[in-house]
């Protein structure tokens, strides 16, 4: 093979999986967009920083065993975490 064809090759490889990283996380945010709802209709607070600090320290060993950059790893979490806060707010507020 040549570089050239090695170079597609992993170039497809990684098509492959930002595809599959776009599926997790939609299914991801239609699951916490359903949690916002939940906490919406029983008055409980958009965010859980008790349970965003467990993530955080699950997702950090998570990434130490697969070999990624723990930083990274909580840069991402804190990102999405934001992100699902601010959806559960709407849901909170009827937006």
């Amino acid at each position: 093979m040549t570089p050239q064809e090695q170079l597609n090759q992993h170039r497809g490889t990684i098509d492959n999986l930002d595809a599959a990283l776009i599926h997790i996380l939609a299914e991801r945010f239609r699951t916490t967009k359903a949690v916002g709802v939940l906490k919406a209709a029983n008055d409980f607070p958009p965010s859980d920083p008790e349970r965003e600090k467990k993530q955080v320290a699950r997702l950090r060993q998570l990434s130490q065993d697969a070999n990624l950059d723990p930083d990274f790893a909580e840069k991402l979490l804190n990102f999405i975490i934001a992100e699902v806060i601010q959806h559960h707010k709407q849901a909170r507020d009827g937006s």
